[in-house]
């Protein structure tokens, strides 16, 4: 029927650019994940059911202009439906490309956060992508379609279709459309062990209102749950093996009481360093060729530095909300961004109770993904760079040079030192992020002022961190300050598994010379270990709430990792996997760390209920605000 020809033409259409985007992903990026040539069978296939699903969301104004219009006036409206659909479609296709290239994944979580902070995120777009020539590109050719369809158009409003028959097609379509919303979910195939394999066949603007829907979530209503009292038992009999007293059981709480130890360190300065995207893959110390951060492993051998340590996520609110609050990485969203977040346990809280000053230092807007409010409402002094003094050496869009970060570092510390007080100061950096612009000068050392992409930015915050550390040996308050230094996530997260463990590898090292003798330490660590252990290394008494335990005193078998990526949450532990997905999914894998190899355990074994416990609990104390 010519009325209804256009919904079939713009429906075909948008099956072949789905079809021509995965075949692009696959041949660049689908093979590096293993994804074989033989998966393209079912893959090409059921995302031509996926695309088509979502045509009929697309294609809903379409669908309703020609169900309405009665005439064929108004002769610039369907040329308008042409060039808007196309444009937006192609354009969407090319976004989709570099988001697969920088997380290997369609549209997700991440998506829907940087929306939020359309500044930062445009810029950074503007800044790295040839956005213009994508947009003309993408201009050119939905000007020819339109051109193409004109005729098409003009035969459809032509047509002498009734009302009634109008109206009986326009039924048709909403109950397509109903049963589509009812009963096809966005991961419908995604059966593929591989998980980018699923990636692939996913429809991508679908995955994005999946992400959306569900980014922060009743975790009861999407993941497996068991009652309250049997995770508390769990959780009590993981956690005692460390050297704290369980003082709030009967409320439901995990609140370990630590005494003072007298091998301690005791009331030194704390500065931390929560270091953007600085991935132990760079480091010679972790087993890297690369060799680019030589400051970092330089000063790691002059202390205590950690050879097996992970983070509990892939963006920099997840490393806060491990490294600042000792919690697992609940289910969607990180508690930075969630409401409830005010007044939690801490580890500024936790080093307030003993007369520290306590402050977050970053280099960028700190509005951006809430960093400034939640640091605020947990008793911190926050500056960001609306705090420099001075003309910064260079800034883009995500921040000022972590050197002038740094010194503003410097500058706030020796003001805390001059009033008496012991301090810890948390410094954010942001320089190792795209579009990795820099100043000149630095090319010796292997930063370029641009177009070095992710060396020059590893270089760079490695360079700025040494540079730090040599300027600090100069302060009076110096030799009574302990450095940490420790990334917020890995550079990029890839690979076939739904939590690609290899990817959340960072580096970690305490330093302090002449008060921490230099030696390594090699069993498993999370980023929420990173407080219980600054603490017990610092021997000062503290009673919290935390998940982490003392990686230096407790045993090194039977630890703990916890993980989060896209809408998975997971646990490791013994060399098992245990991973918790939406609608109550449970998958354990043996996971091979030599191989980065992972094999398939039957549904219901090992770690599942310490899973849950973990991340059940979580939930319920911060969601009841008992996590203070």
């Amino acid at each position: 029927m010519d009325r209804y020809r256009p919904i079939l033409q713009f429906t075909a259409g948008y099956l072949v650019l789905g079809l021509l985007l995965r075949l692009v992903l696959w041949v660049g990026f689908g093979r590096e994940a293993h994804v074989a040539i033989t998966s393209l069978l079912w893959v090409l296939p059921a995302g031509m059911i996926s695309d088509t699903v979502q045509s009929l969301y697309f294609l809903l104004p379409l669908a309703l202009y020609l169900w309405l219009k009665g005439s064929s006036k108004g002769a610039l409206v369907p040329p308008a439906f042409t060039f808007l659909y196309a444009l937006g479609w192609l354009f969407l296709a090319a976004c989709e490309f570099f988001f697969f290239e920088e997380f290997n994944s369609r549209f997700n979580l991440v998506s829907v956060n940087y929306l939020i902070y359309p500044t930062e995120v445009a810029g950074d777009i503007w800044s790295e992508y040839p956005v213009v020539k994508i947009l003309l590109a993408c201009v050119v050719v939905a000007g020819l379609a339109t051109w193409k369809l004109r005729t098409q158009w003009t035969k459809a409003l032509t047509s002498p279709v009734s009302f009634k028959m109008r109206s009986l097609v326009m039924a048709v379509y909403c109950g397509l459309l109903a049963l589509a919303i009812v009963w096809v979910p966005t991961n419908l195939f995604g059966v593929s062990a591989n998980r980018v394999t699923n990636e692939l066949e996913a429809n991508g603007p679908s995955s994005f209102f999946r992400a959306l829907r569900t980014s922060e979530i009743d975790y009861h209503a999407y993941f497996a749950s068991r009652a309250p009292a049997e995770n508390l038992k769990r959780l009590t009999t993981q956690l005692s093996t460390g050297t704290g007293t369980f003082t709030r059981l009967s409320e439901g709480r995990l609140d370990r009481q630590f005494p003072a130890r007298p091998d301690g360190l005791g009331k030194m300065n704390v500065v931390l360093i929560s270091s953007e995207s600085f991935g132990a893959e760079f480091s010679q110390l972790y087993g890297s060729t690369r060799n680019w951060t030589p400051e970092f492993d330089h000063f790691a051998q002059q202390g205590l530095w950690f050879r097996h340590v992970y983070a509990t996520g892939t963006r920099t609110v997840r490393g806060l909300e491990a490294i600042t609050a000792s919690i697992p990485p609940v289910p969607t969203e990180a508690i930075l961004r969630r409401p409830g977040h005010e007044s939690l346990a801490t580890l500024g809280s936790v080093l307030r109770s003993q007369g520290y000053q306590t402050a977050f230092l970053y280099g960028g807007y700190g509005y951006f993904d809430n960093m400034n409010e939640f640091f605020q409402s947990n008793g911190y002094e926050v500056l960001d760079r609306t705090n420099l003094k001075t003309k910064p050496r260079f800034e883009n869009i995500w921040g000022v040079s972590d050197e002038d970060l740094f010194d503003m570092a410097l500058s706030y510390a020796d003001q805390q030192s001059a009033k008496g007080g012991p301090f810890f100061i948390h410094i954010m950096n942001t320089s190792n992020h795209k579009p990795y612009t820099f100043r000149p000068g630095l090319e010796s050392i292997g930063v370029k002022s641009k177009g070095g992409g992710r060396e020059s930015g590893v270089r760079y915050a490695d360079f700025a961190q040494g540079r730090f550390l040599r300027d600090a040996e100069h302060r009076a308050w110096f030799k009574n300050t302990l450095f940490i230094v420790v990334a917020d996530h890995g550079a990029r997260v890839y690979g076939r598994q739904e939590i690609p463990l290899k990817t959340y590898e960072i580096p970690l090292m305490f330093y302090a010379p002449g008060r921490l003798a230099p030696r390594r330490s090699d069993g498993l660590m999370s980023q929420i270990d990173l407080a219980p252990t600054l603490m017990g290394l610092l021997g000062l008494p503290y009673t919290a709430p935390w998940f982490g335990q003392d990686a230096l005193n407790t045993p090194e078998s039977g630890r703990v990792l916890l993980f989060n990526h896209n809408d998975h949450v997971a646990l490791m532990k013994d060399g098992v996997l245990t991973i918790l997905g939406l609608h109550g999914t449970r998958v354990s894998k043996v996971y091979d760390a030599e191989k980065d190899a992972y094999h398939l355990l039957p549904e219901g074994t090992v770690h599942d209920d310490l899973a849950i416990a973990y991340y059940q609990t979580a939930y319920e104390l911060f969601k009841a605000k008992r996590y203070n």
